[in-house]
């Protein structure tokens, strides 16, 4: 990835998410990385959510699934074990491993009855935040992770590049998700994303938090959802973002509210206001012309209350500026999305997604500038796997990056340019619209990065994917 964390943090823990709040941090002294043993079965099961019993697609028997910890150096060995009735795999969003082999490699397949073994080696420099794991099989993803086939995956070490008085502070989790029912079940197919939805934090309902008036709380948001946008906000507070995409920011910046695409993350801190009742809400949101239109809803409940705590001075920055306008670019492409939307067919440069085509080659060790191309009338979030990347300019406008990110939402009609590092693992992996039901509907396409010979050191991809049904 791009920031190197210059610490190896000690050993993690599974477990699973239990309200909102996490621990506070520990000031324990670092021990030696250690291997991270983890179980995750997936299932078709009824769960009980907001006091219905409604048939899912689950990790582990919950709709929340288990969060995962780990820390730089560790190395995270997942056993999946697949009891639905379709393959299944797990992708590691935003984790900065190798995508060969058994690590991050979202071309392999576990079929039914069948279970795969998965191991990531973390680099020791590996930037702590909030990550997330999911299915990631072509034409299914958007049933499966709609379903609930999704968690959170942290890295720990986030808070040690807090200043001492707010290291310990106490630590909010919120996973963003929703879900629909149909005959007694959350659909897999002909998902509707305009339809009427119910949201849910942590796989609650309106879920209640509190905070004392004047105290720093670390939040960890994330939108662990097949295809809604929501456009975050706590009413009576402002947000000062630490990290985006778990990208530790070198320049804090202070927002009223954040629009979280499918597959985005946040990382903030929040003061408490006066003593009161608040609410985290998403705003109204139109995702363009010919997207879907979300209306406001309320997230969760905030209650300031007790004795008020005196506000600390907050951080300026977390980590050194790795300003990519200043390396050498090795190569421009320029990456379209376009769409046949009465069709259900989605392209990126005029293509549909094929895992044995080969669509962009970058050799390991450079950096690239993408301009992403919308030529749709709706927003698409832009995401690539293992590597993060930097955002310079948005509709041809300058952007002054405060960090780095994994995600990046591309106006209608309109263009992004981003500078791609291309740091250290070769491989081959994609780059996709991370609206699901447009991922699984053929906009996503391979890049397979070479050595430093010009030389690839994939395996080649046997399988085609599956036919996805037709979405709302």
């Amino acid at each position: 990835m791009n920031i190197r964390i210059l610490r190896v943090l000690a050993a993690c823990v599974l477990l699973p998410l239990a309200g909102c709040a996490g621990a506070p941090g520990d000031a324990a002294a670092p021990a030696a990385p250690s291997t991270v043993n983890v179980t995750l079965t997936a299932e078709d099961k009824a769960v009980e959510i907001d006091g219905k019993t409604l048939q899912a697609r689950v990790f582990n028997g919950a709709f929340a699934a288990p969060t995962i910890r780990v820390r730089p150096g560790d190395s995270l060995d997942v056993e999946l074990v697949n009891q639905l009735d379709a393959p299944a795999n797990l992708h590691f969003h935003g984790m900065h491993v190798s995508p060969q082999g058994d690590s991050d490699n979202i071309f392999r397949q576990t079929p039914p009855g069948a279970t795969e073994h998965y191991s990531l080696q973390i680099p020791p420099d590996h930037e702590p935040g909030l990550y997330w794991y999911h299915s990631h099989i072509h034409g299914m993803s958007e049933g499966q992770v709609f379903g609930g086939l999704s968690g959170m995956l942290v890295v720990e070490g986030l808070t040690d590049l807090l200043p001492d008085p707010i290291q310990g502070a106490t630590e909010q989790y919120l996973a963003l998700r929703d879900f629909q029912v149909q005959d007694g079940a959350i659909p897999a197919d002909n998902i509707d994303s305009g339809a009427p939805t119910t949201r849910v934090v942590n796989g609650e309902v309106d879920p209640r938090m509190t905070i004392a008036p004047g105290e720093t709380q670390v939040w960890h948001v994330a939108n662990i959802g097949a295809d809604i946008w929501y456009d975050v906000e706590l009413t009576g507070h402002r947000m000062w973002v630490i990290a985006e995409d778990a990208d530790p920011v070198w320049e804090v910046w202070e927002a009223e509210h954040l629009v979280m695409p499918p597959g985005k993350r946040y990382e903030v801190l929040v003061q408490g206001a006066a003593p009161g009742t608040y609410e985290l809400r998403t705003r109204a949101y139109n995702q363009g012309t010919t997207g879907d239109q979300y209306p406001e809803a309320r997230l969760a409940t905030l209650v300031s209350e007790g004795a008020a705590v005196e506000r600390a001075e907050l951080p300026t920055s977390l980590i050194p500026e790795r300003d990519l306008r200043t390396e050498p670019v090795a190569q421009d492409r320029r990456i379209v999305f376009t769409e046949k939307n009465a069709a259900n067919e989605f392209f990126i440069d005029g293509k549909q997604f094929d895992p044995t085509r080969i669509d962009v080659t970058p050799t390991v060790g450079t950096v690239e500038r993408w301009t992403i191309v919308n030529q749709t009338q709706e927003q698409h979030p832009f995401h690539i796997h293992i590597n993060d990347f930097q955002v310079v300019s948005i509709d041809g406008r300058p952007y002054d990056a405060r960090g780095h990110q994994d995600t990046v939402p591309v106006p209608q009609g309109g263009e992004v340019m981003i500078l791609n590092p291309f740091d250290d693992f070769t491989g081959k992996y994609v780059f996709h619209c991370h609206i699901l039901a447009h991922e699984d509907l053929g906009m996503m396409a391979v890049v397979d990065v070479l050595n430093s010979e010009g030389q690839s050191e994939s395996a080649p991809v046997t399988h085609g994917g599956h036919t996805p049904a037709p979405t709302g």
